[in-house]
């Protein structure tokens, strides 16, 4: 079960805790994806049409693992890159090809009508420059919908240590944060994009902000 919200970390510490965790061979990816699609099997039943927007970072592939949990549960997910041919980091590629591997397919485009849920997998807490198109088109597209989002780690178009808009940033039903929260779902000027937020450790222990904690 996701823990409540807890004291927010830098990105630089969050990336260390989370390269421990791989050095030690824990898939944080694989469990990252479960989470979120447990998180919404939990609020939709397998009738509902999902949208998972995947971007071309382990963001996206926290969202092609969703994507493919549900699949598996019955659900309809539609999976959409704005940029088909953008470079995978290895997990994010695998996780590609395990969708794969379940018939998925996907497209650059976003469907005519609306689903019932969006994941958005466009870009976590890695982001630090300003949306361009297409990200920012789909965004707004997905935004004007004014439907229930699910998005990873962070909505996509917020700069995570700073909670500097982006952009035109994701509007967020729920943000699911991993490992730790970061500062951008506390600051005044950005919480309000990332509804409510959980925190799901995904088995790494949490630790505490060090005096000298680096918010970029």
């Amino acid at each position: 079960m996701p823990t409540p919200l807890i004291v927010p970390l830098s990105v630089k510490s969050i990336r260390e805790i989370e390269q421990d965790g791989l050095e030690h061979d824990l898939p944080l990816m694989l469990e990252a994806g479960a989470a979120a699609a447990s998180f919404l099997m939990d609020r939709f039943p397998p009738t509902a049409a999902v949208l998972s927007l995947v971007g071309p970072g382990n963001n996206g592939g926290d969202a092609l693992v969703a994507s493919s949990r549900l699949v598996e549960s019955g659900y309809n997910v539609q999976v959409v890159m704005p940029i088909l041919d953008a470079p995978l980091p290895t997990d994010a590629a695998a996780a590609l090809q395990a969708w794969h591997d379940l018939e998925g397919t996907e497209g650059a485009d976003l469907p005519k009508v609306a689903p019932d849920v969006v994941i958005d997998g466009l870009f976590g807490i890695g982001l630090n420059r300003r949306l361009e198109s297409p990200w920012q088109d789909v965004i707004d597209t997905v935004n004007s919908w004014k439907i229930p989002v699910l998005s990873l780690d962070i909505p996509s178009g917020l700069h995570a240590d700073t909670g500097e808009l982006l952009g035109r940033p994701v509007q967020a039903t729920w943000t699911l944060a991993f490992i730790a929260p970061t500062r951008a779902l506390i600051e005044p000027i950005s919480k309000g994009y990332a509804g409510r937020v959980e925190v799901q450790t995904l088995g790494l222990p949490y630790q505490e902000p060090r005096e000298d904690e680096d918010f970029e």
